[in-house]
Order: C-alpha cells, then sequence, then structure tokens
C-alpha cells in the first residue's frame, strides 16, 4: 500500500482499509500504534479512489502541531492550522488546503460556518474521548457536523462506564445504540427505583460495535511492530509562560546581535547561556524560577498521557527531566492522585536511590520512575516500556542515553518514546538540531547517510549557525527592535538628563514657576530647550542654565509666560510656524520639590524587575547546591539593584550616558560616585564590597542580604509620587 511516503505497518495498513471502506468507523487502537498516520493514509486513499477534497482534523489544541508535522512528514499534501480570532478563523474556512486542523473548542463556536463553508468531505475525530458525555455543548456541536465519511480516533472509547462509548456511535451512525433511553435499557441492570446496579448484554454491545470498531493492543501485534516507537507531542505555552519566555529570547537576540560583530566578552556569554537555560526551563513551567507560579502546560499534557497509558497495569514509566523544579511539580500532582512514584535525583542518597531502584523494578504497584539526567547512565530499568522527556538535551547522545534505561538488551517488548515538546520554542527548533546531529554520527558509525562531506563552520560562524537554527526568525526580528528601543531610550535619556538637570540647577537658585520645552531639528542634529516663566529671567540665570547643557548642539533660550502664549496664539492661527518638534519636558511647582521624572522612574523598575529575576535564579540554583554557580546570578541581581537605586536617587545625570548604554556597572564609578559620596545605603555597599572580595563569598549570604535590599528598594518605591 504505497499511498504515503513511508511504508506502513501490516495492522496499519488492514486500519487503513478499515476507516476507508467502512466510511464511518472507529479506530481504537492503543495508544503508540499509529492512529494518526492511518488516518492520514485512509485520507490519501479516499483522495485517489473516491475524488474526496477537504478532510476536516478535529484534535486537542496541542496535538495540532503534531498532525501537521505528521502530515508534512508522511504526504505531499497542504495542510491549514485553523487559528486566530472567529473573524480569521472564518476567512481561513474559504482558502484553498486539503486537510484543516481545528481544536474542540473552535467547533463549538463555528459548528455552522465549518458546515456551510468548509463542508468538508471527511470528518477525523482524534483523542475522541471529548465527546464521551452526550450532554456537553462540545458533544453537540461536533454531532452538528455532516460528511459522508468521518474516522474517530481513541485509544480509550471507554473509560469508566460503558455509556462513555454512546456518544461517541452516536455521532458515527445514531442508529446503532438508538436513544440512551434504549441503550439504557439494553445494557443496564436496572433496580426498582431505576439505577443502574450492573451490565448486561456485553455480548451484544461488542456485535453491534464490531462492524464499525477496530480495537488492537500492543500485544495484539508485536509480533509486527518496532522495538522503539518514538511520538512528539506538541504543547503551547500559557500567556504568563510566553510572556516570561519572551523576556530571555530578547536578552539571547540582543546578545547574539552583537555576536555578528563582534566576539562576546566572557561575562556577555555568560548572561547568554543562562538567558538560553532559563527559555529551556520556562518551557517546562515557570515554576523552576519562580516557586509561586505552578503555570505548566506539560504538566497539564502528562497527565491526560497517563491517565491513558496507566490503563494498562503492565505498563511500567521513566519520566525524565532536566529540571528538579520540573519533577517536584510531577511528584506533587502524582501525590494528589495516590499514584506510587519512585524518586532519582542527584540529592537522593546513593542508597536511597538503590531503594527507589528496587522499588520500581519490583512493586507492581510503583509505575513511575522520575529521574533527572543523574540517572541516565548505567541503570537497568528494561521493567519499563515507556519513557517520556519532559524536555530535550542539547545532544541525542544524551537523549539516546535516558531512551537506553528501557530500550535495552534483554528488553521484552516495545518501548514507546513520548518527548513532550513546547511549540514555537527553542525546543521546538532543537529538534531539528538533534535530528542533524544524530545524522552525522550515523554517517560515520553506521554507514547509513549517503554523503561523502558535510559543512563544519567553525569560531563564530559555527555559534551564529547554532543560535539562528535556536531562535529562527526572532534573531533577527527580536534583536533589530530590541536595538531600536535602546538607541531611543539613549536619546530620551540625554534628554531626560538635560532637562532634568536644568530643573534641579533652578530650583537651588530661584522659587519661579516655569515650563521647560525641548525642540528638537527633524535631523536631530541640534536642540534647544526653552525656559517658560511666569517673570523676566534675570541675565544671570540665564547664564548659569547655560553651563548646565550637555554639549554645543544644545541651546537654551528663556521667554516670559505672556510672550509665549502671544506667540502661542500667532502660531494656532497660521501667521507663525516652528521648525522643530517641541516636547514639553518638565514643569516646575512655586516650591522646591524633589522630582523622579517618568522615564527614571520606568527605568528604575525595570532594573528592580531585572535584580528579583536574578535573585530567584540565584535561590533555584543555591536550593540545588549549586552555591558556586548562584555567585554569578546573584552578581547580576546586585548589579541591577543598584541601577534601580540610582535611577531613583537621580544619580546619573552627571554621568556619560554612553556608559549607561552597558548593561554592565563600571566598579570604578560605582566606588567613586554611589559608595565614597554616601550615595548609596550602607547595606547596599557593604553587599558591593563583598562581591568585590573574590575569597570571601556565601552565596547564601550574599542572597539574603541582596533580600534586604530589594525591600528596601520598594519601600522606596512606595514613597515616589
Amino acid at each position: 500500500m504505497d499511498i504515503v511516503k513511508y511504508p506502513l505497518l501490516p495492522y496499519q495498513q488492514e486500519g487503513v482499509q478499515h476507516l476507508a471502506f467502512t466510511e464511518r468507523a472507529l479506530l481504537a487502537d492503543e495508544m503508540g500504534l499509529g492512529k494518526t498516520v492511518q488516518a492520514i493514509a485512509a485520507s490519501i486513499l479516499l483522495q485517489q479512489t473516491k475524488q474526496i477534497q477537504r478532510v476536516l482534523v478535529v484534535t486537542t489544541a496541542s496535538l495540532k502541531s503534531e498532525w501537521e508535522e505528521q502530515i508534512a512528514k508522511f504526504t505531499d499534501l497542504s495542510s491549514l492550522p485553523i487559528l486566530g480570532t472567529r473573524a480569521k478563523r472564518l476567512k481561513q474556512y474559504r482558502q484553498d488546503a486539503f486537510f484543516y486542523l481545528m481544536n474542540y473548542e473552535q467547533v463549538v463556536s463555528d459548528h455552522a460556518e465549518i458546515q456551510q463553508i468548509l463542508a468538508p468531505d471527511i470528518v477525523i475525530l482524534d483523542e475522541a474521548q471529548r465527546i464521551k458525555n452526550w450532554q456537553t455543548k462540545t458533544a453537540n456541536a461536533i454531532k452538528e457536523l455532516k460528511s459522508r465519511y468521518a474516522f474517530v480516533l481513541t485509544g480509550t472509547p471507554i473509560e469508566n462506564r460503558i455509556d462513555d462509548i454512546y456518544s461517541i456511535v452516536q455521532f458515527l451512525d445514531p442508529h446503532i445504540f438508538g436513544s440512551l433511553f434504549r441503550f439504557n435499557r439494553d445494557f443496564y441492570t436496572l433496580d426498582e427505583a431505576g439505577k443502574p446496579i450492573g451490565y448486561k448484554n456485553l455480548d451484544e454491545l461488542y456485535r453491534r460495535l464490531r462492524p464499525i470498531m477496530l480495537c488492537r493492543k500492543k500485544k495484539d501485534v508485536e509480533d509486527e511492530l518496532p522495538q522503539r516507537l518514538n511520538n512528539n507531542y506538541f504543547v503551547s505555552m500559557d500567556q504568563e509562560q510566553r510572556s516570561r519566555y519572551e523576556d530571555y529570547e530578547t536578552i539571547v537576540a540582543r546578545l547574539t546581535n552583537h555576536a555578528k560583530h563582534r566576539p562576546l566578552r566572557k561575562e556577555e556569554f555568560e548572561r547568554l547561556q543562562q538567558a538560553l537555560a532559563c527559555m529551556r526551563m520556562i518551557c517546562d513551567t515557570i515554576y523552576i524560577l519562580d516557586k509561586d507560579c505552578t503555570i505548566s502546560p506539560k504538566l497539564d499534557e502528562l497527565n491526560q498521557i497517563l491517565e491513558e497509558l496507566l490503563v494498562d497495569k503492565a505498563n511500567k514509566i521513566i519520566i525524565f527531566s532536566e529540571w528538579t523544579g520540573m519533577l517536584e511539580l510531577i511528584k506533587n500532582k502524582m501525590e494528589e492522585k495516590n499514584i506510587e512514584i519512585a524518586w532519582h535525583t542527584g540529592s537522593v542518597p546513593q542508597h536511597k536511590r538503590r531503594e527507589m531502584i528496587q522499588r520500581f523494578k519490583q512493586d507492581e504497584n510503583c509505575r513511575l520512575f522520575l529521574s533527572t539526567d543523574s540517572g541516565s547512565v548505567g541503570l537497568n530499568l528494561q521493567v519499563a516500556n515507556v519513557v517520556i522527556n519532559m524536555d530535550l538535551p542539547w545532544n541525542p547522545a544524551k537523549l539516546e542515553q535516558r531512551i537506553a534505561r528501557a530500550w535495552r538488551k534483554n528488553q521484552m517488548r516495545p518501548v514507546q518514546v513520548i518527548n513532550l515538546i513546547t511549540e514555537n520554542s527553542i525546543e521546538h527548533r532543537m529538534l531539528y538540531l538533534l535530528e542533524e546531529k544524530q545524522r552525522l554520527a550515523d554517517g560515520v558509525l553506521m554507514g547509513t547517510e549517503d554523503f561523502q562531506e558535510m559543512k563544519m563552520p567553525s569560531g563564530r560562524a559555527a555559534f551564529m549557525e547554532r543560535m539562528e537554527a535556536l531562535l529562527g526568525d526572532s534573531i533577527n526580528q527580536d534583536a533589530d527592535v530590541e536595538l531600536i528601543k535602546e538607541e531611543d531610550v539613549l536619546v530620551d535619556n540625554i534628554e531626560k538628563f538635560s532637562t532634568t538637570m536644568i530643573l534641579d540647577s533652578i530650583t537651588e537658585i530661584t522659587d519661579l514657576a516655569f515650563d521647560l520645552y525641548h525642540y528638537q531639528d527633524e535631523q536631530q542634529q541640534s536642540s534647544t530647550v526653552l525656559l517658560v516663566s511666569d517673570e523676566d529671567v534675570s541675565e544671570q540665570i540665564q547664564e548659569h542654565l547655560q553651563t548646565q547643557l550637555p554639549d554645543e548642539t544644545m541651546s537654551i533660550e528663556c521667554i516670559d509666560r505672556k510672550t509665549f502664549e502671544a506667540v502661542q496664539r500667532l502660531v494656532d492661527a497660521g501667521i507663525l510656524s516652528f521648525n522643530n518638534h517641541a516636547i514639553q519636558a518638565q514643569q516646575s511647582q512655586p516650591k522646591k520639590i524633589v522630582y523622579i521624572d517618568k522615564k527614571q522612574l520606568e527605568l528604575a523598575k525595570h532594573h528592580l524587575t531585572q535584580a528579583e529575576r536574578k535573585q530567584k535564579m540565584a535561590s533555584v540554583l543555591i536550593q540545588g547546591d549549586f552555591a558556586e554557580e548562584a555567585i554569578a546570578p546573584l552578581k547580576q541581581a546586585v548589579e541591577s539593584s543598584i541601577h534601580a537605586f540610582a535611577y531613583l536617587k537621580n544619580l546619573y545625570f552627571n554621568q556619560d550616558p554612553a556608559d549607561l548604554s552597558s548593561p554592565d556597572i563600571h566598579n570604578s564609578f560605582i566606588q567613586s560616585i554611589l559608595v565614597e559620596q554616601h550615595n548609596m545605603p550602607d547595606r547596599i555597599v557593604s553587599l558591593f564590597n563583598q562581591l568585590q572580595d573574590s575569597e570571601d563569598q556565601n552565596a547564601q549570604l550574599l542572597h539574603d542580604d541582596h533580600q534586604h535590599i530589594i525591600h528596601h528598594i520598594h519601600e522606596h518605591l512606595g514613597r515616589v509620587v
């Protein structure tokens, strides 16, 4: 059956024929047997024999990417994931494609338009247990979809009660069971009050299902199965997860953009590695970096997978994650469900590890083995037949080491490998890199690849290729946006520095009320600060103000308010016009005030947020017994705190703005301006001095001291109006 790019196994060919020739059919194969590819192949068979043109695939939101990739892998036919607002979706229904990929929630609101505009020839329901409750809006909306052909795919058509299958069969053929009342009468034993107390006629139930249902277990087809089954499950990010992910992605894009033009400094490269690590952590869960946030779509997806796998009591499952925090979330969730686990991480003492391993091997009730990569080498766990990777390691060898815990000599059963991958993320793009590395290894060691040579970029070229592969388009888009933002902020800062210095200078020598306007020419080659006061400004004051300007491209002019208002009226009447763009930069009060402008406040808050994030990262490392590794983010946290406090206290106004474009604070500036002139609280000075002493650095103490500094800055922010 050569209808897809790769050959189908004999049992899969049977499944394709069942779906295509039954027309409206249920495929209930056990997880891992390839229901998706069988449905794809059956659709192509009907295209070739019945000229069908449109296939609607309804699945969970997390599996749409998996369908898209499987269609691209096995066929040359087009697929269109339905995304966006309702208005966008309605336009997509009119676009040309063969496969249209939707999630159940979209069908609930769009079922009428789907029927009218899209009018699919085949409707495929994946994970069809979503409609097992016949009373839900989802089930009712799905049943409004009309098509000659329909394929229902589920590995668990009956999860709890026999009426789980009633709603599924109603979609395929409502005549098989008739009304729900008739179904209950036929297959339930009822007491005097009409409540079900048992099942009956189960052989008749099977007889009615048999024409439309094909159900195989792995044990039924094990002679046909390959020894190892690989499945990628794609999971979407939560909104908060995506926001935090993009924070680190922007840092990586900016640093990578710098690397295009010059080698990164050591501290920049370390920052890049930390940001990449944080991106990967957040793909699992924010909880790894922030214990107050337990958001993890991967954990939700894992729960659904385990619900199906644990139905078969013979299944034993190894769950790998690089991050202990991810395993903690899984452990907590399993304990809530009273599911027994074995726990294997670097923090578990050796004798306890042995106990956990033996328990997993010998206790039939202990069916989950949670492990970091400390358990990926040397362990023989062929008692397990499923390996779930919550995240992907950087190289294929480490991935193979994980899988080899179960897929090894003396393994008597096929091993299913499930990789949970956050879509449109660094993990998604790591798949390509892992495949390329494996292709190289296979070509050299096994002779399996038809190539004699392969390009091997070195140095900066190799680095840039890897980063571009990991970040995709965002490496250019985000980097360019960030550079533009940095430049805009820098120019805006120069203006704010100048006008705020003038404001401070005037309030030192006069109580006049005044406004400041900043005029910038179109080419931004020169600018003028205009002071509008209630009274004439003396010549002495004007000369004093001229000395406060940062360079020769900026000048200052003074005018009384009545004259300014008269000029403004002429401008409004069209008699006069300004050549330059004016911005009202500052406005004084009749008395001397303490002033922090909006931009300064935003910068202070920005650096405080950075300090808090680095503090959390250091906290995670310290809790994981990586005290030495925690020093670097602690240093960055303290630097960001000093930035925040300096902005709040207006301590940067006499500093060359070019120095502020770098994320690093020069020690000499801190020492001379912030420390020696007593502009910083004693606690910050003490912590700064500790960080300069490379021989006396206690990560936990530094961490605790810095926590007090963050509280101090929050208190200061609370007093800013």
